[in-house]
């Protein structure tokens, strides 16, 4: 994995769409610059409406999709889903999948801002790089990432 890329789910759906031509244009896509990586996606959607209507499938250049339900929230909240360690698990599981398999993780949720930030940030730290901009260029949601954290020491203490 070269990179980690951030989005709303926007930003989301227009690079994946980069990714896109007609069938029998792949030539012509090429001269104009459609991009031929392979990524890899989590999907954080809103447990409150069920999602946002975008569903990320499988294809040529995307090589795994894991789609979570949990909202932006940091304890408990009567109506919504606070992000738990089993979904920390999936998340470590599927980066440490496609590791070696993709060029890019995308990870997006709604705005890109807060949870999809602070799994991206983890992300990269997991992957070994320099996670410090995510936090001086934003605000990751902090019990997110400190969830994820609390999981990688559990998952690299279950390796030994």
């Amino acid at each position: 994995m070269k990179r980690v890329l951030v989005k709303s789910v926007h930003g989301a759906f227009g690079y994946v769409m980069e990714h896109y031509y007609p069938f029998g244009m792949a030539a012509e896509a090429a001269e104009q610059g459609a991009l031929t990586d392979t990524y890899a996606v989590i999907s954080i959607q809103d447990s409150h409406t069920g999602g946002f209507g975008v569903q990320f499938t499988e294809n040529q250049f995307c090589k795994g999709v894991l789609t979570l339900l949990f909202d932006d929230i940091v304890t408990e909240v009567e109506g919504a889903v606070l992000f738990d360690d089993e979904m920390a698990d999936e998340i470590i599981r599927f980066i440490d999948r496609h590791t070696a398999s993709v060029d890019t993780l995308l990870v997006h949720c709604y705005a890109g801002q807060s949870r999809s930030r602070a799994v991206g940030a983890f992300a990269v730290e997991m992957l070994g790089g320099d996670n410090r901009i995510y936090f001086s260029e934003g605000s990751p949601n902090q019990y997110i990432y400190d969830v994820l954290e609390s999981a990688w020491v559990r998952w690299q203490l279950s390796k030994i």
